[in-house]
């Protein structure tokens, strides 16, 4: 795939994206008028409960949703200069695990029980590089031992349920960098894994970006795991943006009630408490999303009457942070008045 970016371009542009998915002949937007960019060399986190839409968003940009459910409805995916939307699927394969790969959820469902380990990766290699059978063992023995694999001249033989759920992790990590992509996308990279696993897999991650000048996308519900790798921070509701910035400020000056609420539900070290945090309600499903009014309204301890009626914007301030809330709204209304 031919580049055409500018110098300072943004590796990765969604815009105005609606992806939705087909419900007893009605189509719900399951993603709802989300943009954002990823630089060169940048990570990105996308953090928000189960059912927010993120990993339907990476799965939009891989073009990897249902076919005959789920569809991108409208809005643009420019990467690298090019409309992934509008690639066939002949086209989007060549992009697919060369210039855009993913880790998904759960590795044990993701890697083939009925072939090596292998056999997985080198057929990867096969995809998207003229490479002999020979080179491409030793290839694969190679990506192995630089995602910490140790005997990995044994474990190309092995299948995935004789590896433990790190190891799964690490092959699928090896898998997906095979091709040295620009763009990789983590969806819950560390998902099902004890505590000292997880710390290894982040560290790998950042490791690899590092050496690889890769960007990622990290899909996630752990704000720990966000402050720890990312550059910049989307934080989603029900399908739609509710904020937007870098991570610093998103730590120390969450805006949006939702983060806020998020942010509160982190457990602290220093604090003695009977009863952990945590947010009133549940996501709404796709069939009951509110048609009008802020999507959290209904859990937001600070809803206002407007709330209930119009939709809140993402809207910008001086310092580029984005928030999606009429809180902000009328304050810059009243500055504007001033």
């Amino acid at each position: 795939m031919s580049g055409k970016l500018h110098k300072d371009a943004p590796l990765l542009e969604v815009k105005n994206l609606e992806t939705a998915f087909d419900i007893d002949g009605t189509y719900y937007n399951a993603v709802d008028n989300v943009s954002f960019t990823v630089k060169p060399r940048q990570i990105v986190g996308i953090v928000g409960e189960s059912g927010c839409g993120k990993s339907v968003m990476s799965l939009s940009i891989m073009k990897l949703l249902p076919k005959g459910i789920g569809e991108i409805r409208s809005g643009e995916i420019l990467f690298d200069g090019i409309h992934l939307e509008k690639l066939s699927d002949k086209e989007i394969n060549r992009v697919r695990g060369k210039d855009i790969s993913m880790i998904f959820q759960e590795p044990m469902t993701s890697l083939n029980p009925l072939f090596t380990i292998g056999f997985q990766l080198q057929e990867v290699l096969f995809n998207h590089q003229k490479i002999s059978k020979q080179d491409a063992k030793l290839k694969s023995i190679a990506l192995l031992k630089s995602v910490g694999i140790s005997r990995p001249e044994k474990i190309i033989d092995e299948y995935p349920h004789q590896l433990s759920g790190g190891m799964r992790q690490r092959v699928m990590i090896a898998i997906a960098i095979a091709c040295q992509p620009k763009l990789l996308i983590a969806d819950e990279p560390t998902t099902a894994l004890d505590v000292t696993v997880q710390a290894q897999i982040l560290e790998l991650l950042k490791e690899i970006q590092q050496v690889n000048d890769m960007s990622i996308i990290l899909i996630t519900h752990d704000l720990g795991v966000v402050a720890e790798m990312c550059d910049e921070v989307i934080v989603m509701y029900a399908g739609r943006i509710a904020e937007k910035t870098d991570v610093d400020t998103l730590f120390h000056n969450p805006k949006h009630p939702y983060t806020k609420l998020l942010m509160g539900a982190i457990p602290k070290m220093d604090e003695d408490v009977e009863e952990l945090s945590s947010i009133k309600g549940i996501v709404p499903s796709l069939k009951n999303m509110p048609t009008a009014g802020c999507r959290f309204a209904e859990r937001c301890p600070s809803v206002m009457p407007e709330c209930m009626v119009s939709t809140p914007k993402l809207a910008e301030n001086e310092q580029g942070h984005e928030v999606a809330c009429f809180l902000y709204e009328t304050s810059r209304a009243l500055e504007g008045v001033k």
